[in-house]
């Protein structure tokens, strides 16, 4: 019995003494594996918010498709992985064209081993064995020697494996890489969804892709987001990280897309991983649903940007079945002129492409090209001169012939002749090209003397640039998209080139800029900052509803015009003169126009500079431009129309600028007479009732 508890004496104090090293020696370690083993945590991402127009028409959705993913082990088995791409493969089809010539050879020397060490001369062998050459070195030689009839032998089943492996081996442990997202059938997820057991890391799942309602329509706009394959940009990888992205994810690439991400990216999905003690995934479960990222609300009526699309299709075909060689372009900008919401932002791009005729989007250019307008901005040109005290409204100035030594004669174009005085309202209405001469040497403080030459002071030029600024000319407009250009000023060697400035023929501006300018003097003189985002959502599950606000974008005032009283009214005048009088340039589009409309027209002439300009040296082509906002005694819509290159010279003009803001404008009121009749009558009578207890109040108060 003495022997019996001696031994078993012995026994519990080896189990005491065992605890004590489980517990205390190696207690954190195997705390660490524990943990590991139940603990593994990984964000996993969500689809972006959808973008919808202003009427709440889908723009931009999520559609869901099936997708095979794989989660590498923080300790990954080569060989475990080839097995596993191996049964993968036989289940589903995988394109190769992903496959690199030096994705190939690494294979073919996993595969070839005998045949990869044969490419080694015994020389190299007894170097490497005397250190004078590492492994490396060894198999940088090997990869070398690899010729095309060695790859050759890789089958195209073998090649299938080795895409799958190289989907494997490009994620990050603990992380689900997308293996297969495109075009998995039914049948392809059923089958590895049964054999997801002999399949370690390999699971099944519903990933997304963005789909576009209207095709390509705004599409330069809204922007692109990069793919499973693509990641993180290179350039911003660093950014990312910082806020809890990972490597995989699809952030904005550029524009919409880009500047909205932070409101666009989702709340990821929480997941917890559980593995073996060899960090191998044996199962997943989520700690936190996800949430897809807020929904924008946009500015933009889809209907009228669609419809203002065909317009500028449409002339644009029709102008290029004349001679017009350079004519390859064509932008449209409407906005609200009182708020800046963006109504429609179109234009298209005329190319040849393999000797077919194409045309394409090219609504960015409204903002990331600029071209000299013309006469479309001498209203900037009148208000400056009332702002700098050289002109008063109604002030009569003459018109006539400007000879100025060893200059051609400079004048208007209804008037190579004579001499008459004319108003702001008349130099406006007719585009006299005098007036604004005459205005922009009073600046300078020059004095015309026929014959003479023209002393200018030197500060002419950065005193209007700075004038024409405050109506959105020359200086970036604010719009709520990355990318946007300010236009070029153009280099100043004479000080006649004034001149040119205060007619529109010499710094450069974008469309965008133009339909700010133009909202400027529509509204009485106060710069709006052009947004395309309305309103920021929350998202909600049911498809066919938009969640609650989660933030209104309030309008911007960038900027108000020192101006007396009247003086804006004169050139609205004027604009309303150029559109409804009888001697108006643009009364034979407008004049009969029902919702009234105010206008500005322009040409500008100039060496071309366009995509052909190498082959077309010193050719001289001239831009048309028209500006305008309806109705002119209470605007709700205000518009730029920018036509480069339209015609060669003045003996070919085509009317294309005119044409294309017509039917714009007509369709702008089409639609909202077209809106306001489909409403249903219940939602009319609620407004009214609205409108009336707002009414009460405002009176109360």
């Amino acid at each position: 019995m003495n022997m019996l508890f001696f031994v078993v004496f012995l026994l519990f104090s080896a189990l005491i003494f065992r605890l004590g090293i489980v517990q205390i020696v190696q207690g954190e370690d195997y705390q660490r594996k524990i943990e590991r083993t139940e603990d593994v945590t990984v964000n996993t991402s969500v689809p972006r918010g959808r973008i919808y127009d202003r009427d709440g028409e889908i723009v931009v959705d999520n559609v869901p498709q099936n997708a095979i993913t794989y989660t590498r082990s923080s300790s990954p088995n080569a060989e475990e992985m080839m097995q596993t791409a191996e049964k993968l493969a036989r289940l589903i089809e995988k394109e190769t064209d992903q496959v690199t010539e030096r994705d190939m050879k690494d294979f073919w020397i996993g595969k070839n081993e005998a045949k990869a060490k044969a490419k080694v001369t015994d020389k190299e062998w007894t170097a490497y064995e005397n250190e004078e050459l590492t492994e490396d070195d060894l198999y940088d030689l090997q990869l070398e020697r690899i010729t095309e009839s060695d790859l050759n032998e890789l089958t195209d089943a073998e090649l299938e494996v080795l895409a799958i492996y190289r989907e494997f081996t490009s994620g990050y442990p603990q992380t689900p890489q997308i293996v297969k997202n495109e075009n998995v059938t039914d049948v392809e997820y059923a089958v590895v969804s049964e054999n997801l057991s002999s399949l370690p890391g390999v699971n099944t799942t519903t990933d997304w892709e963005r789909a576009y309602s209207h095709d390509g329509t705004l599409k330069t706009v809204l922007g692109n987001i990069s793919s499973s394959k693509e990641g993180l940009p290179k350039e911003m990888a660093e950014y990312y990280l910082a806020r809890d992205y990972s490597r995989n994810d699809r952030v904005g690439k550029s524009y919409l897309e880009y500047q909205y991400e932070d409101v666009l990216r989702g709340q990821k999905t929480k997941m917890k991983n559980i593995t073996d003690k060899s960090g191998n995934v044996l199962d997943s479960e989520i700690i936190t649903e996800g949430q897809r990222g807020k929904d924008l609300v946009l500015t933009v009526d889809m209907d009228l940007q669609t419809a203002v699309e065909k317009i500028i299709e449409e002339e644009l075909q029709q102008a290029k079945s004349g001679y017009h060689p350079f004519l390859d372009r064509a932008f449209v900008t409407m906005m609200d002129p009182n708020t800046g919401e963006i109504l429609a932002m179109a234009g298209k791009k005329y190319e040849v492409v393999d000797g077919k005729a194409e045309i394409f989007d090219f609504a960015l250019g409204n903002m990331t090209t600029s071209y000299a307008m013309g006469s479309a901005v001498k209203g900037a040109t009148v208000l400056t001169g009332y702002m700098t005290g050289v002109n008063e409204p109604g002030e009569q100035i003459v018109d006539e012939p400007l000879n100025f030594a060893g200059t051609r004669s400079k004048s208007s174009w209804f008037n190579r002749g004579g001499a008459f005085s004319i108003s702001d309202t008349y130099a406006l209405m007719r585009s006299s090209n005098v007036y604004m001469f005459k205005t922009a040497m009073e600046i300078g403080g020059a004095r015309y003397i026929r014959n003479g030459s023209l002393k200018i002071n030197e500060q002419a030029f950065p005193t209007m640039r700075n004038y024409f600024s405050q109506f959105g000319l020359g200086v970036k407009t604010g719009i709520d998209l990355p990318g946007e250009q300010a236009g070029y000023k153009g280099y100043v060697d004479q000080p006649g080139k004034i001149l040119d400035f205060a007619i529109g023929q010499f710094d450069t501006y974008t469309p965008l800029q133009l339909a700010q300018y133009v909202s400027t003097i529509a509204n009485g003189g106060y710069r709006m900052q052009p947004r395309i985002v309305k309103e920021i959502r929350e998202p909600v599950s049911e498809t066919n509803k938009i969640g609650p606000i989660a933030e209104e974008i309030e309008p911007t005032v960038l900027n108000t015009l020192d101006l007396e009283p009247g003086w804006i009214e004169q050139v609205q005048e004027g604009f309303r003169l150029v559109a409804q009088a009888s001697q108006g340039t643009a009364s034979s589009y407008f004049g009969d126009a029902p919702y009234k409309m105010a206008a500005k027209t322009g040409t500008a002439e100039g060496v071309y500079d366009g995509p052909l300009k190498e082959k077309n040296k010193n050719e001289m082509t001239w831009n048309v431009t028209l500006v305008g906002y309806a109705p002119y005694d209470n605007p709700e819509v205000a518009m730029a129309v920018v036509v480069p290159w339209a015609y060669e010279d003045s003996s070919s003009s085509i009317p294309i600028n005119h044409n294309i803001g017509r039917r714009a404008m007509d369709k702008y009121f089409e639609l909202k007479e077209k809106k306001v009749t489909e409403k249903p009558a219940e939602a009319v009578v609620d407004q009214e009732i609205i409108t009336k207890q707002e009414t009460t109040n405002l009176k109360d108060e």
